[in-house]
């Protein structure tokens, strides 16, 4: 069975978020159950993709409006990431130090529509020259969201039309629309089936994927349900659709993420993870005034206001005045707003407060190793995967019960569960889950049991690997 993927990012290449962390792990789990997948992204300017050795593979050219493009096809063997990486080099379009943005500035490059166009055409382009043609396609979000359209309505790719198609939506939330005015960036297509990728008056990449792709996935179940009920105006087309569609809940690389071996680490687990967490909570909190004797209560991530990031300076201060002892440590970057109240907080409480104003994979990894809490006081979280690490790592989540946070954090009441969750954005409601956090800290059996528990979870990628590997069995079944 072989399959492509189409995506953006991809770790360790690119990452911006959860999406890489997929797309550079699914593959070698689909592998190991029999599948031949290949995973296909634009060539950036950053440091890895220079560090990397490369076969040529095809150069092609086409016309995008008034704009000729050429390409190059790279490929790095499948032995240095566990599956064949296929990198798009389009010069004028990628070769920019950044994903979405410039990694220096933070500015976003603002010309996304044509540079998704011209990927999503360079794939195209290049696999219609395939002898052996894929058994599936199976593309990431809104940047790869018109390639079902393109592949079963444009003459030119009159041998992808009856390839199965399956589009896996990780943030509904950015959906690439555009006006109708730039349609000549596409190649030639059946314009009687221009509705295929409209929605509301625009050219909608995620809405047609939607519509045309064979098998509709989220990245949670409760995502998928709901998405359903609020999802920034589509919600009647996810109902419509709800026949193909299906919530598989990520997993986690558990051979990159795992305590034992980690090569961020300078201490690793053996069998007491308790020793293993206060050896990394004491490193974490060497030369501060914070004290580690007291529960440590982390949030790592991108200060937006979908991860809930602007809440943060308000629960940190709250909890501190009402005196629940508890100290915090927060690793991210985003909102300059945000960033400045965090800071301001650090400043104000220093006994209280850590703030690393940045993006560290490195501290990340010692971060969960050393926390006791993570807190996720997320608006919207399709998966998740910060939860699934901190379980790995024996550190609690206190989540909000929405989306994949809601499939995979169980409330803990004593015996089971192994987490904390509030059902509001409610000050409250947060605080007092975050009381519960802290008095089973101070209770050492209790404690015990929650960490015990917390390393039980298993969200290893071979369970959704097994449903995608479903996934694609019934696409090509239907074909």
């Amino acid at each position: 069975m072989k399959i492509h993927f189409l995506s953006a990012e991809c770790y360790p290449a690119a990452k911006t978020g959860g999406l890489a962390d997929v797309v550079g792990a699914l593959p070698k789990y689909l592998n190991a159950l029999g599948c031949e997948v290949s995973v296909f992204m634009p060539k950036y300017h950053m440091p890895w993709f220079f560090e990397q050795q490369y076969v040529s593979e095809y150069i092609g050219n086409f016309n995008l409006g008034n704009e000729y493009v050429s390409f190059h096809v790279e490929r790095i063997d499948k032995e240095k990431l566990g599956f064949y990486l296929y990198v798009i080099d389009i010069p004028g379009k990628f070769d920019r130090n950044g994903v979405y943005a410039d990694a220096s500035t933070g500015i976003f490059f603002g010309d996304e529509v044509e540079r998704n166009i011209a990927f999503q055409r360079a794939y195209l382009d290049f696999v219609n020259t395939w002898t052996d043609l894929p058994d599936v396609i199976h593309n990431h979000d809104h940047h790869t969201g018109l390639v079902p359209f393109l592949a079963g309505n444009c003459p030119q790719y009159q041998r992808l039309k009856n390839i199965p198609t399956v589009f896996t939506i990780h943030n509904q939330a950015y959906q690439g629309s555009f006006d109708w005015n730039r349609q000549n960036l596409l190649p030639r297509y059946d314009s009687w089936k221009s509705g295929m990728m409209d929605w509301q008056g625009r050219i909608n990449p995620l809405a047609s994927s939607v519509k045309c792709s064979w098998k509709l996935t989220t990245v949670s179940p409760s995502y998928m349900e709901e998405l359903k009920v609020k999802s920034f105006g589509l919600e009647w087309l996810f109902n419509s659709e709800a026949f193909k569609s299906v919530g598989i809940l990520n997993g986690i690389d558990t051979v990159v993420w795992n305590p034992k071996t980690d090569s961020y680490l300078d201490h690793h687990l053996k069998k007491d993870i308790h020793a293993f967490k206060l050896h990394h909570k004491k490193s974490l909190l060497e030369g501060t005034g914070l004290d580690f004797t007291q529960p440590l209560m982390t949030f790592i991530g991108r200060f937006a206001a979908e991860k809930g990031a602007d809440l943060l300076p308000q629960i940190m201060e709250q909890s501190i005045l009402n005196g629940q002892h508890i100290n915090f440590i927060i690793l991210g970057t985003g909102d300059k707003g945000v960033e400045y109240q965090i800071k301001a907080l650090a400043a104000r409480y220093p006994n209280r407060v850590i703030a690393h104003i940045m993006y560290n994979e490195a501290l990340s990894r010692k971060i969960y190793s050393g926390s006791d809490f993570l807190i996720m006081p997320s608006r919207v979280e399709p998966c998740g995967l910060n939860q699934m690490y901190a379980l790995r790592y024996g550190t609690i989540p206190v989540v909000h019960n929405i989306g994949g946070l809601k499939d995979s954090v169980f409330e803990f009441d004593g015996k089971t569960g192994c987490g904390f969750k509030f059902k509001n954005l409610e000050l409250g409601e947060i605080l007092y889950a975050t009381h519960k956090a802290k008095e089973a800290y101070y209770s050492p059996a209790t404690f015990k049991t929650l960490v015990k528990n917390a390393l039980n979870m298993d969200y290893s990628w071979e369970k959704s690997a097994k449903s995608y590997y479903e996934v694609y069995k019934q696409v090509i079944k239907d074909e």
